[in-house]
């Protein structure tokens, strides 16, 4: 839920939050993640001593202190909370972390390793405008680690019994794997985390309830209960599957990548698959066949022929085979192999 002026907030919360999760996995974080899950995106993303990471959204930065004090990296924290980035400044005093306050996007000039966003992806309504941001303050080779609720937008009626709806905008895992590619980014690692996030929101939910005349007393009757709303409808919709939660990692591909798989009549579009040669004769089947100079293109985007092409034969005639899979990526197509002519030179 909105929490803008943070410390009544943190200060309300923090007994329930320490209560809820298991000893040693609290470090501050405002979410249903874990310090093992924190820690485990962080490596999965390369963060460690002279990484430069750019923390979006950071709030109080509690895994930003937590990853800076484990892994080691040059750390920025910028989030849109005046009082959030105080209480994250005043608590990594020991730390060398910096903290910016600022509306995201667009993001901090600069260059970054690693940009971090954690559990806050839903809360923007313009995922192409993040990516394409994000992409840009990303080195070549640079990763976007990220969490992930996702499921199809919501109904007018889930919208009417969510408290602060107009920060809940959640997005088919399909269609965010789109938008990222037309940020020049591809997908490289990701984990569920359905099971585990519904056991914390029940944690955190029990927590909150337990010492609700405490922290009542801080917020106010009419926050509380929309924080345990809140939190009701995360355990509902991640019990029935109407909400999915992954952690991601998604790599910025280089220039000479995007180049490999650009369609030079849509000028900026990046197709979710290469295009491969497709060999048609009378009698014989339609296939997708890799000539060399695709495959040359695409070895440049993974380091390997991402298409295993058939092998050309030297008396031109038909070969039979039967259908088997060829790798496109981490894709794997049925093709029909039979009655296929393949020549010896690739413009045959």
């Amino acid at each position: 839920m909105r929490q803008d002026d943070r410390a009544p907030f943190d200060r309300a919360l923090h007994g329930a939050r320490v209560a809820a999760y298991a000893p040693g996995e609290f470090v501050g974080q405002e979410s249903f993640m874990t310090a093992g899950e924190i820690r485990a995106l962080a490596v999965q993303a390369g963060i460690a001593p002279g990484v430069s990471v750019l923390d979006v959204c950071c709030g109080i930065a509690g895994p930003g202190r937590f990853l800076t004090r484990e892994l080691g990296c040059d750390y920025l924290g910028v989030d849109a909370s005046a009082s959030a980035v105080a209480i994250a400044r005043e608590r990594a005093s020991d730390l060398p972390c910096r903290f910016a306050v600022a509306q995201i996007p667009p993001l901090p000039a600069g260059s970054f390793d690693v940009v971090l966003l954690l559990e806050t992806m839903l809360a923007f309504a313009d995922k192409d405008a993040l990516a394409g941001g994000i992409g840009a303050a990303l080195r070549p080779g640079g990763r976007f680690a990220f969490t992930l609720e996702e499921g199809a937008p919501l109904t007018a009626a889930e919208r009417a019994a969510m408290p602060d709806a107009d920060t809940v905008w959640l997005t088919p895992l399909d269609a965010l794997t789109a938008t990222l590619e037309r940020a020049g980014l591809a997908i490289t690692w990701q984990e569920y985390h359905s099971r585990a996030h519904r056991a914390t929101a029940q944690a955190l939910a029990d927590a909150f309830a337990a010492d609700a005349d405490a922290i009542a007393a801080r917020i106010g009757r009419v926050a509380l209960d929309d924080l345990l709303a809140a939190h009701r409808r995360w355990i509902e919709w991640l019990d029935t599957g109407r909400v999915r939660k992954f952690a991601l990692v998604a790599e910025r591909r280089s220039a000479g990548a995007r180049d490999a798989f650009e369609d030079p009549g849509r000028k900026g579009h990046v197709p979710r698959m290469p295009d491969v040669s497709v060999l048609e004769r009378p009698g014989v089947d339609r296939a997708a066949v890799a000539h060399q100079v695709t495959e040359a293109r695409l070895a440049q985007f993974d380091g390997r022929p991402l298409v295993q092409g058939l092998q050309p034969r030297r008396d031109h005639r038909v070969v039979e085979h039967p259908a088997e899979p060829l790798l496109v990526g981490d894709v794997a197509l049925d093709v029909e192999r039979k009655r296929i002519a393949v020549r010896q030179h690739p413009a045959e």
